[in-house]
């Protein structure tokens, strides 16, 4: 007959404040680097649920943005603000995705109405008129 036991297991970690979030780090492996993203996680997170509304009224799942707020229970103004991150420049998006993306580029700045040609987003976002080079890595 066996007699059932029991295992503790403890692992050390630590319980960091972020601001607006909490982060749990464990500790890494010798020799291993521990990867870091320095990405806005609420615009990641505003770019992915634009993206996402984009693709359900591209599929023909709501007929208008009106019919998606209700059933998404979003205010009809947010969401079309959010659907217009779609129109971004796909390189700002990347800058924004790899953590990259300066300062200038918060979601209260996305949020207002911006140009459609992608040149003039790069001028208004980026640099104010400069060379958007620096930002992305180009030389």
């Amino acid at each position: 007959m066996t007699t059932a036991t029991s295992i503790t297991v403890r692992v050390p970690l630590a319980i960091r404040r972020r601001p607006g979030r909490k982060m749990v780090v464990t500790p890494m492996p010798d020799g291993v680097a521990p990867v870091t993203t320095r990405a806005d996680p609420t615009l990641v997170k505003a770019l992915a649920r634009a993206f996402r509304y984009q693709r359900m009224l591209d599929e023909g799942r709501y007929a208008s943005i009106t019919e998606m707020a209700a059933a998404e229970k979003v205010e009809r103004g947010y969401l079309g603000s959010l659907l217009r991150l779609t129109l971004l420049a796909p390189d700002i998006v990347e800058l924004v995705l790899d953590g990259k993306a300066p300062p200038s580029i918060a979601l209260p700045k996305l949020i207002e109405p911006i140009p459609e040609a992608w040149a003039c987003q790069r001028n208004r976002l980026l640099l104010r008129g400069g060379s958007i080079d620096r930002h992305v890595g180009t030389a």
